[in-house]
């Protein structure tokens, strides 16, 4: 039997296949993952970033070959994939300049003649990783802790062995040991987790709550970035023209495979029918279309089974009482293609409600004020991001502090900033990456002290 195996999700074809791991080579690699790490963590702080420069060089150089074996893999358009490449060489240059000075250590005066605490890495951190950014969210993981002095051993999504593959590859060609893959299967996974110090998961909530179980069962560390059902909240006085394409930018973009997109928007009764209008009039403009086409704005789902399981959520709304703007049939031909569709009268009798819709499907809510618009923001589950628009900055601050949510955005759509911590509360996880506050999830905060 093959663990991971690549479709084609334009075409529907498999292109790749690879095999697990045999049952002895999970302790080996992780024996030299040891050895290797206890010499990274000796370097300076200064030496590790000089090796992370190298990997950002490195990735630069292959990020269309990279960004070629996204698309084939996941389905998404080459844009995309490019823009996500040079996203995760951002992300390492960022911490190769930021690490040496944020993790210096910090003296502090208290009765004794020295105190001070120090950032010492764990250990081995395991990543167990989803498909749909296969490079940016390894990475976005991976370089924080490797900055530390951590090593990193990583389980892909089944779906993605041709780009994690590539990616290994050059991690290795910049010259670091301390970074691997783990072909492994899931019945594998809680042995890599009881040999491992730490452990990060990206991926849904259902799968978040297991992994979190484990690392209990064995006491390790745990960061959980999960599922995001994210509102997009229009007010009476909001650019409405503004508000429209940006809500139709970060619902659709990735054909709607992102955790960390609108999924809910949330308009006032004074604007509801005219945001409606230009928001579907956006939507519509999308065209179905091969990922490597530059004229196609949306591209396939990157599985059947997520376009059956999304199709499933679209016909239990309208069976219970949405209203189709837009979209909403599966249709014919080769691949996984799913249509921009829009859901008005969405109601807690829908299972849209409640639940992520992982795909190009958005959820109109109708507000009776800017009160139950927070209250309808949440009321979910999630708590991963929120968008605020209206005219009046000052208020949009206000109703911020209202929504249950890792981060809100006013006058802008949600969406992750190297310099800004990143995570959620409620089902969306817990835990940060990004900025300081992700170097520092790692790492053993460690007190000194001289008498």
């Amino acid at each position: 039997m093959t663990a991971f195996t690549s479709c084609n999700p334009a075409t529907g074809e498999v292109v790749h296949t690879r095999p697990a791991w045999p049952a002895d080579e999970l302790p080996r690699r992780l024996a030299a993952l040891k050895t290797a790490q206890r010499a990274w963590a000796q370097l300076a702080p200064e030496a590790r970033a000089e090796k992370l420069t190298t990997l950002a060089n490195t990735l630069e150089a292959v990020r269309e070959e990279l960004a070629h074996r996204v698309t084939l893999e996941v389905g998404k358009r080459t844009a995309e994939c490019l823009a996500e490449i040079d996203k995760s060489v951002q992300l390492t240059r960022y911490y190769a300049q930021l690490a040496p000075e944020l993790l210096a250590a910090k003296h502090i005066a208290t009765q004794a003649s020295a105190s001070a605490v120090a950032f010492e890495p764990l250990g081995i951190v395991l990543a167990i990783m989803p498909w749909n950014y296969p490079v940016w969210q390894v990475l976005r993981f991976a370089v924080p802790a490797l900055a530390a002095g951590n090593a990193c051993l990583v389980k892909p999504a089944p779906s993605v062995p041709l780009s994690t593959g590539l990616l290994l590859d050059v991690v290795r060609a910049a010259g670091l040991d301390v970074f691997d893959v783990a072909w492994i299967d899931p019945e594998s996974v809680e042995d890599a987790v009881r040999a491992s110090d730490a452990v990060a998961f990206t991926g849904s909530t259902s799968t978040g709550r297991v992994i979190a179980s484990l690392a209990g069962r064995h006491i390790k560390k745990t960061v959980l970035e999960l599922g995001g059902s994210n509102a997009f909240i229009v007010l009476e006085d909001a650019d409405l023209d503004a508000a429209a394409a940006e809500a139709c930018h970060s619902r659709f973009r990735d054909a709607g495979q992102s955790c960390n997109a609108a999924k809910r928007m949330i308009v006032v009764p004074e604007i509801a029918d005219a945001f409606i209008e230009r928001f579907v009039a956006e939507a519509r403009k999308l065209t179905l279309g091969q990922p490597s086409d530059p004229a196609a704005s949306l591209g396939p789902l990157a599985r059947a089974d997520l376009r059956e399981s999304l199709h499933a959520q679209v016909l239990d709304a309208l069976d219970n009482g949405a209203e189709r703007l837009l979209g909403g049939a599966m249709p014919d031909g080769p691949g996984f293609f799913y249509p921009a569709t829009v859901l008005d009268h969405v109601t807690p009798a829908c299972r849209v409600y409640h639940e992520e819709t992982f795909g190009p499907v958005a959820s109109i809510l109708r507000a009776r004020d800017a009160d139950d618009a927070i209250r309808l923001a949440n009321d979910t589950p999630f708590g991963l991001g929120a968008a605020i628009y209206t005219g009046d900055v000052e208020r949009g601050w206000q109703l911020a502090r209202q929504i249950e949510a890792g981060s809100v955005f006013i006058n802008r759509h949600t969406s992750s900033d190297l310099r800004l911590p990143f995570g959620g509360v409620k089902a969306s996880g817990y835990g940060r990456e990004l900025s300081e506050f992700g170097l520092y999830e790692f790492v053993n905060v460690k007190t000194y002290w001289q008498k």
